[in-house]
């Protein structure tokens, strides 16, 4: 039988009757430090990785939104457990590939029924609220969402002792804002605090992605009706920046309690972006103003009477309100993250609005270089 190689014989091996030494590297341990969060618990954290055990336990409401997938994403990724409510079981089903087995589990909620949501946060240690409503609807009003809500969810954090509760408002989230949206948002955050004082508020600016209301509401024509000619200023932000930094924020301990601003690099009007969304999509979009005084009214009796939604008499209002940052907030700077330029990214969203006649061509930004060289020419002097 074969002896197994004793400790000293590891590091050389006898071979022909010569002995090649072969050098015992120094082993390299990987971040399995024990890491004792707010509240003393300790938590192993690990290098991170879809196989990786170990780590944070984060429940995140909202998940089956626009930006949700994005955080999750991140967290189930990175061998992080999540926990994920959900209304509609045929809404969250793309979450479940997200993560590696067992890192994503399901448990049904109702905003309205304390009990669950003390359910899907009583073994978590980080939870994300990214519930929201852009308008109001038969079930739910806004204030419904964003502030009673957020209550009933900061709640549950402060009754279990959860070590970190990040809070996703909006821009421009005033309580004395024109807009029921951006009130609400604003009483939202005050209650989120009052529950909870280590409550960290994140407001991101208008989201653009795969699942946008940015860019592809003005690429698929279903804002053709406007009423403030497309002058309203913002600060569009990638929604995979948006997502990352949630990441990071739930799990540095400095950011507790902390108020962050995420926008993007550069301030647009709405009619920059749909100009280069026009030139991206090769199509002419066509908008009609309306005044507010008509379109405002008429907006909420559509908004009651459909079943489906087309416009609201609070997002008619929104339109009149610029961008304005806080600048006393965090942002992406203070978390390490450089956020991407829309006009860098309108390609790889909106190819699909294109005809079949243009689907395969560049993205127009190459298409403005060649057409450059046609006109580049040698000067006299050279």
């Amino acid at each position: 039988m074969q002896k197994s190689l004793t400790a000293p014989a590891a590091a050389g091996l006898r071979l022909a009757g010569q002995t090649i030494v072969r050098p015992v590297k120094n082993q390299k341990r990987g971040l399995t430090d024990v890491h004792i969060t707010r509240t003393g618990k300790p938590l192993i954290r690990v290098q991170g990785g879809r196989h990786a055990l170990g780590g944070h336990t984060a429940t995140v409401f909202g998940a089956s939104g626009f930006l949700g997938r994005y955080i999750v994403n991140r967290l189930a990724s990175q061998g992080c457990t999540v926990v994920v409510p959900y209304r509609d079981f045929m809404g969250r089903r793309h979450l479940k590939v997200t993560g590696d087995l067992g890192r994503v589990n399901f448990l049904e909620w109702d905003i309205r029924n304390t009990q669950s949501i003390e359910e899907s946060v009583r073994h978590s240690d980080i939870v994300y609220n990214l519930v929201g409503l852009d308008y109001a609807t038969k079930n739910f009003t806004l204030e419904d969402v964003h502030v009673e809500g957020t209550e009933r969810i900061a709640e549950a954090v402060a009754k279990y002792d959860i070590d970190r509760f990040i809070q996703v408002s909006s821009y421009n989230a005033n309580i004395d804002s024109p807009s029921e949206f951006f009130r609400t948002k604003a009483r939202g955050e005050q209650v989120a605090r009052q529950i909870f004082p280590e409550t960290t508020i994140v407001r991101p600016a208008p989201i653009f992605g795969f699942e946008d209301r940015l860019l592809h509401a003005l690429a698929s024509n279903s804002k053709m009706v406007t009423s403030n000619s497309l002058q309203q200023t913002l600060w569009p932000v990638h929604a995979v920046d948006v997502g990352d930094a949630l990441e990071r924020i739930g799990q540095q301990d400095w950011t507790a309690g902390q108020t962050f601003e995420l926008y993007g690099p550069k301030e647009y009007t709405m009619e920059e972006i749909s100009q280069l969304v026009d030139r991206e999509i090769i199509k002419q979009r066509r908008r009609f103003n309306v005044p507010k005084a008509v379109l405002k009214p008429v907006a909420d009796i559509l908004n009651k009477v459909l079943w489906w939604h087309t416009m609201s008499g609070d997002e008619i209002e929104r339109e009149f309100i610029d961008q304005v940052i806080d600048k006393s907030a965090k942002t992406f700077k203070d978390i390490g993250i450089e956020p991407a330029d829309l006009a860098g990214l309108t390609f790889h969203y909106l190819q699909g609005y294109r005809s079949s006649s243009y689907y395969d061509l560049p993205p127009s930004t190459e298409r403005e270089k060649r057409e450059e060289k046609k006109y580049l020419h040698v000067l006299d002097s050279q």
